[in-house]
């Protein structure tokens, strides 16, 4: 217990805690656009799935911390360029998400649907399908935020520790964050639009991460999505009393 007392310890879990939040904000978009695919009654118990499969990847990924760090070394060569196992998933990660954020803009706007089937005259999509996409999103994110989460602190139990304040934090968010983003279609394709620069950003630090950790990439791309959703907000207070905005194209439950 005493070593969660030092200043040093302190340090490092708040700095993890908040880096975890912040790393967390495009896992948090990306859940709440796909959950609000689901039903209602079902969305909570997504939420309930995600926090808890997110805490258990992310303290497995810790408690294999000597493992993590040995991924980083390459597992085969292109000419020159070496590819880790963590340049592999950031590769298939970032493929991932353009593939699936460039079909739901795509089902935003055209309507059609092939995830959603046909129950009883009504049409719903699979909680395990959902489930299924977040947990495999939230270990690619967790296993680049983990990476960057060992030259912050020293101590596995801290790290720990500040995982499970961060999804908790996440947690009590992502539905008043989700609602929001439901209810205006521009933030909702504003938040879409910024998951593809995130895919594409992954893709990068797949194919050279040093390079891409030089360039700082990720600071660019949360400044413009800052800056475009402040944009958004003065567009919002100034059309108050215009008619109604465009609506989304969303699956009928």
């Amino acid at each position: 217990m005493e070593q969660f007392l030092t200043a040093e310890s302190l340090i490092s879990l708040f700095t993890l805690v908040l880096m975890e939040v912040v790393l967390g904000i495009d896992n948090v978009i990306f859940v709440s656009i796909v959950m609000n695919r689901l039903p209602a009654e079902k969305r909570p118990a997504a939420r309930r799935i995600w926090m808890f499969t997110g805490m258990a990847v992310r303290i497995i990924l810790l408690l294999c911390i000597g493992f993590i760090v040995k991924a980083v070394n390459p597992l085969f060569h292109i000419g020159s360029h070496g590819f880790s196992l963590r340049d592999l998933i950031m590769l298939g990660g970032g493929l991932f998400l353009l593939v699936k954020t460039t079909m739901e803009i795509h089902h935003k706007l055209e309507g059609d649907d092939e995830t959603v089937a046909v129950k009883g005259g009504k049409t719903t999509t699979s909680l395990l399908n959902v489930v299924g996409q977040i947990i495999l999103i939230d270990t690619i994110f967790s296993f680049d935020s983990i990476i960057t989460a060992v030259g912050l602190a020293k101590q596995i139990p801290v790290m720990i520790v500040a995982v499970i304040i961060a999804m908790i934090v996440m947690f009590l968010f992502a539905p008043r964050i989700s609602d929001f983003i439901h209810k205006h279609p521009t933030l909702k394709m504003l938040a879409l639009s910024f998951l593809v620069m995130v895919g594409a950003i992954l893709i990068v630090e797949g194919w050279d991460a040093d390079r891409a950790h030089d360039l700082h990439l990720k600071n660019y791309v949360y400044f413009a999505m800052a800056f475009s959703f402040g944009v958004e907000m003065l567009n919002m207070r100034m059309r108050k009393k215009s008619p109604k905005p465009v609506e989304l194209n969303e699956p009928k439950l």
